[in-house]
């Protein structure tokens, strides 16, 4: 299915692990972002990227976001999404190392 800007995103639930800046080493419990509720009369982009760690997305892809967040941000978009084929603890460890 290909989405469009404005389409409604499918309804689906992402686990993730959200970070807590006041202890950054901490693993916190996984959450569920749920696309029907979290994404509601938002502005989200959602992009995506084969591996956490690998050397193209680390070094090229995710950089990228984080670079630009603020940017992207400036445009009206109320969050940004990252998802990857890694469990959500992966991709917090990754996250933890590319903020």
């Amino acid at each position: 299915m290909a989405i469009q800007v404005g389409n409604e995103f499918p309804e689906t639930q992402l686990k993730y692990v959200p970070f807590d800046a006041a202890n950054p080493e901490v693993c916190g419990l996984p959450q569920v972002l749920d696309t029907k509720k979290d994404f509601a009369g938002k502005k989200v982009v959602i992009f995506g990227v084969p591996g956490a760690f690998t050397p193209t997305c680390s070094a090229q892809h995710l950089p990228l976001y984080v670079a630009q967040a603020d940017a992207i941000k400036a445009k009206g978009v109320d969050l940004i999404v990252c998802v990857s084929s890694n469990d959500f603890f992966v991709l917090d460890a990754w996250g933890k190392q590319n903020q």
